[in-house]
């Protein structure tokens, strides 16, 4: 004979006497069922497990720098210059050429020469910001690139113009150029 009964809390019980009694579907001789119920409560866990997963990714995603945020609140046309690693305290920002950021005329002036640490690319026209650790209209001395499509330099002290000097905190000028007029592009 073949019985079934519920526990109050939702799991069903059954127990058998005989060897094998037809509709009952167990064959042993005294024992009681709990098994498929456990069975289907784990399948059930898992998925809710599963749907967890999707909900709440659990992947290391790379935390948003504070260069990508001043990327998206920068004003198009423009080049950006920090003093700061990771775009922090904008020295200023130019949407045209500076020969000379140590002197009283462009965008850059007096105490920007030499100070920047990162610097971010906003164009629009597709052409690099060629920066310089020379002065002057003959964009002499060594240079390094930054090109629209790398968005921006969050540590300047990794990369080099091409005359073997660091750019961090070396740049004194900069220009707009298209990418082949530059032998070196910053990362």
């Amino acid at each position: 004979m073949c019985e079934t009964k519920h526990d109050g809390a939702g799991i069903r019980l059954f127990s058998m006497n005989l060897p094998q009694l037809p509709g009952c579907g167990m064959s042993a001789t005294t024992t009681t069922g709990v098994e498929p119920v456990r069975k289907l409560s784990a399948v059930f866990a898992t998925l809710g497990l599963a749907t967890v997963g999707v909900l709440v990714p659990t992947g290391t995603a790379q935390a948003e720098t504070n260069c990508d945020s001043q990327y998206w609140r920068a004003a198009l046309g423009y080049m950006y210059a920090y003093e700061y690693l990771d775009c922090h305290t904008a020295l200023g920002l130019a949407s045209g050429d500076d020969s000379n950021w140590g002197n009283d005329l462009g965008a850059f002036q007096g105490g920007d020469t030499n100070r920047a640490s990162s610097v971010l690319h906003r164009g629009t026209s597709g052409m690099a910001v060629q920066f310089f650790n020379g002065t002057g209209t003959d964009w002499a001395g060594g240079h390094s690139c930054l090109k629209k499509s790398e968005l921006y330099a969050d540590d300047l002290n990794d990369n080099y113009f091409t005359s073997g000097v660091p750019v961090g905190q070396n740049i004194s000028s900069h220009r707009w150029v298209w990418e082949g007029e530059c032998d070196r592009f910053m990362t």
